[in-house]
C-alpha cells in the first residue's frame, strides 16, 4: 500500500535536511523596505528581528508621521519575509502549495 518504507523514510529525511539548509539560507538574509518616499528605511534579517532603521531628519518633528511610516514599513518588511518565506517552501516541494492558492 505505501510502497517501500525505507524508501519513505529516506525522502522525509531528505526533506527535513532540505528544510534545515533553507531555514539556515533564510536567517542569513536581510529584507529592506522604504516608506514615505524613502523618508524611512526599515531592515529586518530572515529571523524577523529589525537590524537597522533610516529616518530621515525631517521627520524627527512630526512623530505622528514618523510612526505611520514606522508601522508601515515594519510591516512590509515581515510581509516580504513570510512571502520569501513560502516561496522557499514551494520550492522545496516543487510547486505543490500547502497553504492553499493565493
Amino acid at each position: 500500500m505505501f510502497g517501500n518504507l525505507g524508501d519513505m523514510g529516506k525522502m522525509l529525511e531528505s526533506m527535513q535536511e532540505n528544510a534545515k539548509k533553507l531555514q539556515t539560507e533564510l536567517e542569513s538574509k536581510n529584507f529592506t523596505v522604504k516608506s514615505g518616499g524613502g523618508m524611512v528605511e526599515v531592515t529586518i534579517n530572515g529571523k524577523g528581528e529589525v537590524t537597522d532603521i533610516t529616518i530621515d531628519d525631517s521627520l524627527l518633528s512630526d512623530k505622528e508621521s514618523l510612526q505611520i511610516l514606522l508601522i508601515g514599513a515594519i510591516n512590509d518588511a515581515n510581509k516580504m519575509l513570510e512571502d520569501n518565506r513560502q516561496n522557499s517552501a514551494l520550492g522545496m516541494l516543487g510547486g505543490i502549495n500547502p497553504f492553499g492558492s493565493r
